[in-house]
């Protein structure tokens, strides 16, 4: 698997290729996170978001789908015991439905063919009231391809699509979405946090 083979290099790509959105990204995903939350995040990778949210939540399971990843993740987390770390797919989650109070699910929409498929899967597993929190790389401008894009290509991340802000709004609201709030961590390869309310009372 090409995430396997990344893994022990991933942290220092995203550094130096865009280290202050790398860092901030955890952060903001973790403010959105309360202190009784039981939180699922998937497509963890090697836990730059998971290493936040835990010091934040009530109780975190985070999955990926690549075991080297992680690896990676448990290693950031190991200190913590409100952590469990295991392999799932983001289209498939064994999960019951409404289990979780937040639902994460970091830079992976824009690299599957079914985008919608996985929203709809994280809002199955989500309880009504709660979120899901979706961070993902974007383009500030329609058309641009920056030289962190060009070199995760090159490394053999493959993009199925890209967005700027107003196709990431659209994405959305394509999908039937409209309680969506955005949250931009600006830098030299811009992420946007779509945060999706679930409707229905907790």
């Amino acid at each position: 698997m090409f995430w396997d083979k990344i893994s022990g290099v991933y942290d220092l790509a995203e550094t130096v290729c865009n280290g202050k959105v790398y860092r901030a990204l955890g952060e903001k995903t973790a403010a959105q996170i309360g202190h009784e939350d039981i939180v699922l995040e998937c497509a963890c990778g090697t836990g730059a978001i998971s290493s936040q949210i835990v010091k934040r939540c009530r109780y975190l399971v985070a999955t990926d789908l690549s075991e080297r990843m992680l690896k990676q993740t448990a290693r950031k987390c190991r200190k913590y015991h409100n952590v469990k770390i295991r392999r799932a797919d983001i289209m498939q989650l064994r999960c019951s439905d409404n289990r979780f109070d937040k639902v994460v699910a970091g830079n992976v929409i824009h690299l599957l063919e079914e985008p919608y498929a996985a929203v709809k899967e994280l809002e199955r597993v989500c309880k009504a009231g709660g979120k899901i929190i979706i961070p993902t790389y974007i383009n500030l401008s329609a058309g641009t391809n920056g030289l962190a894009v060009r070199l995760l290509e090159l490394a053999g991340v493959r993009f199925k699509r890209q967005f700027d802000m107003d196709s990431y709004q659209k994405f959305f609201k394509d999908g039937g979405y409209d309680n969506v709030e955005y949250y931009l961590i600006d830098g030299r390869m811009p992420c946007a946090l779509a945060v999706i309310t679930k409707k229905g009372k907790m």
